[in-house]
């Protein structure tokens, strides 16, 4: 029987776990670091699966057909997801990019043959580099506009959609492929949907794993009077800030069986330090967030209550995105 598919669409999901062996053997490490590689998806990241949810979902509620246009604010990857999933299932895109977003995502979109914004194009929120990211605010100006025009905003920020994909999908394709021997889950937020659905779904299947949440350092935030230069892409931080600039879809599932048990902040130094020595010593390539992801789960890996335990990371997608930034260039 043939194994041809119709569409990406179907090839979204089930990406493999790969432990860092080699790196652990250099570093004498006894604990077990094991990477979801969700670059895998068709379109190179995990928000493949957003993407497939939130166009899914909308299709079960009647808000679209095809042939419309979905809009959404994005720093990239929802975005590509959105394009090529969306041109897959029949819809077009236009995509309103967080200033600093790489300029190969940028020419992505391009290829695409899509309209690219930006959030200065949001009169609501283009001032956030001086008054901070207040996300609601700038989804009630992405709202307006979509309205405005006739189409449709996926929401990723705020669509349950989101965080219940993960909670039927990467949570339990973690569970299967690890035989249920899950101590801990790391990841970093951006809309927070992977680390709330699959931590949700982790924690019902083990009381006792613990859900690690990861966030750009202050010094690595362009909002912090000691930004360096260097940023973590695409991030939100998930604690240690006013509630407002938080995902909301952390805030709203307080009360539905998630929270962290530690949030660990990593520089984004130290996180293109991880990228480019785990790329010499395992041969991934890995993306900014994902590299620290890997830097946290890394520093857990070295606690003496971490020996021979299971730490599952997500790597939401790989390095061929930042190749115009720091990522792989040595910091003196």
């Amino acid at each position: 029987m043939s194994k041809i598919h119709k569409s990406i669409a179907e090839l979204v999901g089930n990406t493999p776990l790969v432990e860092l062996s080699n790196y652990e053997e250099k570093y004498g490490l006894k604990a077990h670091i094991i990477g979801k590689l969700e670059f895998l998806n068709p379109t190179g990241s995990v928000k493949d699966r957003l993407a497939l949810a939130l166009i899914r979902d909308a299709e079960e509620k009647g808000l679209i057909k095809k042939g419309d246009t979905l809009v959404d604010v994005t720093s990239g990857n929802t975005g590509i997801g959105l394009a090529g999933i969306g041109h897959a299932l029949g819809y077009e895109f236009i995509p309103y990019l967080e200033p600093g977003t790489t300029i190969e995502r940028v020419k992505i979109f391009e290829g695409y043959g899509l309209d690219v914004k930006t959030f200065y194009d949001i009169e609501e929120g283009k001032n956030f580099e001086t008054e901070g990211l207040d996300v609601e605010k700038l989804i009630g100006g992405i709202r307006r506009i979509a309205k405005e025009n006739g189409q449709y905003f996926t929401a990723q920020s705020v669509n349950d959609a989101n965080q219940d994909y993960h909670y039927k999908t990467t949570g339990p394709e973690i569970w299967e492929d690890t035989d249920g021997k899950v101590d801990y889950f790391v990841a970093m937020g951006g809309t927070a949907g992977t680390i709330v659905g699959t931590g949700r779904y982790l924690r019902e299947k083990n009381p006792g794993v613990k859900i690690v949440g990861v966030q750009a350092a202050p010094s690595s935030r362009p909002d912090s009077p000691d930004f360096t230069g260097h940023i973590i892409d695409g991030t939100i931080p998930l604690g240690g800030v006013p509630e407002k600039f938080t995902p909301p879809i952390v805030r709203d599932n307080k009360n539905n069986g998630f929270d962290y048990d530690e949030i660990i902040d990593i520089k984004a130094e130290d996180a293109y330090a991880t990228a480019q020595e785990t790329a010499k010593t395992d041969g991934l390539f890995l993306g900014t967030s994902a590299a620290a992801a890997l830097a946290a789960a890394i520093q857990i890996a070295k606690r003496p209550e971490a020996e021979g335990k299971n730490i599952v990371v997500i790597y939401p997608d790989n390095g061929y995105k930042y190749l115009s930034t720091d990522l792989y260039k040595k910091i003196k």
